[in-house]
Order: structure tokens, then C-alpha cells, then sequence
């Protein structure tokens, strides 16, 4: 992958998941974190409603179909740690329930919400 290609890449990346937060926000989510890093994984996005906070990790394909194979188990397992040590750091959300979500986006079509794609044991 070129320089130009990555940073193309990377455009579709913020552009897609700009449109996953607000596809969540018109459901009634409110943002918690955006972009969340750290050295055993990333988030794209975690969000909450009501009881619930939405792992959410979003994916941009050619198409939808190709977006959701594109979550592999490494990478579930990535984000589920990521999630353990951002949970630490917020006893606020002790009692809600941890969804894994994802939201695939293709161009021309509308991005898929995809409640529970996976869980983690």
C-alpha cells in the first residue's frame, strides 16, 4: 500500500465513521468516546442508550457483504480488551449491559446496524 492509498484509506475511514455516529445518534445513542486507543486495541466508536453501551466498530467495503466478513477474531478480541480497560476507568457504567455492535458502510448505500454481531466469553 502506497503513502496515497493509505491516506486514502484513511478519509474513508473518518467518513464512515462520521456517518456511524450520527446513524447512532438519530437512534437515540449518546457518543461516549470516538477513536478510543490504547496499547492492546482501538474502538471506533462507543456509544449508550439507556442501559446499554454499544461496542461499536465500523467497517467500509465496496460492499456490505464484504465489511462484515472484514471482522475477524483477532481483531474481536482486540477490541474486547480495549473495552475491559475502558470499562475500568468508568464505574459509572458497572450496571449496564456491553453490546458488541457493528455498523457497515458501502458507498451509495445506507449503512447496516448490525445490534450484537458478536460476543466475546
Amino acid at each position: 500500500m502506497t503513502c496515497g492509498d493509505r491516506r486514502a484509506a484513511e478519509i474513508r475511514g473518518r467518513w464512515g465513521e462520521r456517518i456511524a455516529r450520527w446513524l447512532l445518534r438519530l437512534k437515540g445513542y449518546r457518543i461516549l468516546a470516538a477513536g478510543y486507543r490504547v496499547s492492546v486495541g482501538e474502538i471506533d466508536i462507543l456509544a449508550r442508550r439507556g442501559r446499554v453501551v454499544a461496542i461499536t466498530e465500523v467497517k467500509i467495503r465496496a460492499g456490505l457483504d464484504d465489511a462484515a466478513w472484514s471482522i475477524a477474531p483477532r481483531q474481536r478480541r482486540r477490541i474486547a480488551r480495549a473495552a475491559e480497560q475502558y470499562l475500568q476507568g468508568r464505574p459509572d457504567l458497572r450496571d449496564c449491559s456491553i453490546r458488541f455492535d457493528a455498523i457497515l458502510v458501502a458507498p451509495w448505500r445506507w449503512p447496516r446496524h448490525i445490534r450484537g454481531a458478536w460476543t466475546m466469553e
